[in-house]
Formats: structure tokens, C-alpha cells, sequence
């Protein structure tokens, strides 16, 4: 089960814009990779929409059967706000609806949430 959280306007290359929709899947506790120490996060993306504003404002709550997923990526680089690290990562984050394979949306890492 994931649960929409935020929504988000969007401007393609081309001037134009939609609605995301930010999708936030349940908690995990991961160890990291750095510090060893285990921590509480969770799986983000965002899928496409055909909704305007106000509609996605009223979808934020709304509970949909599936799962965020991660998905390996070419490499590309992020920046950790927190630290100014710079790490090459490999994966990315889709949604894939309850019984599908079927893999909705790719988002790159954009904020790590490390204890």
C-alpha cells in the first residue's frame, strides 16, 4: 500500500506543464551503508497525472493498492544537502501497482534521509 503525500507542478522541456503526484511507500529500517547504524525511511516517487491542482491537493491521504519499488539506473550523481557529499548512485524509484509488473514513473534520488 502507498499513500499519495504531495503533489508537485512539473514544466516539460517544451514549455508545458502537469501534476505529479508524489507516492510514499511504508516504513523500512535499513542499515547503513556508511555508518552501519540502522535507520527508519521510506520509498518515494512520483507518477504522472491528468489532474490540476486542486485536484491533486484532495488526493494527498488517498491510500492505492501496490508498492514503490527500486529500480537500478545508469549512475548519475547527488549532491547530500546535509553534508555536500557528493555520491554516484544507481537507482532510481518507480511504482508498480498490486499484481503487475508493470512499473509506473522513475524517480532519482533526490533527498537522502539518513540518521
Amino acid at each position: 500500500m502507498v499513500t499519495v503525500t504531495n503533489f508537485h507542478e512539473v514544466e516539460t522541456k517544451d514549455g508545458k506543464t502537469f501534476i505529479s503526484l508524489e507516492l510514499t511507500g511504508g516504513l523500512e529500517i535499513i542499515q547503513s551503508q556508511t555508518t552501519g547504524k540502522m535507520y527508519a525511511t521510506t520509498r518515494r516517487c512520483r507518477i504522472p497525472s491528468t489532474f490540476d491542482a486542486k485536484i491533486a491537493k484532495m488526493m494527498v491521504g488517498t491510500q492505492v493498492d501496490g508498492d514503490v519499488v527500486r529500480v537500478e539506473t545508469d549512475p548519475y550523481e547527488y549532491v547530500n544537502k546535509r553534508t555536500g557529499e557528493v555520491l554516484l548512485l544507481q537507482h532510481s524509484y518507480s511504482y508498480r501497482p498490486k499484481g503487475s509488473m508493470e512499473l509506473v514513473g522513475q524517480t532519482q534520488v533526490q533527498e537522502i534521509q539518513m540518521a
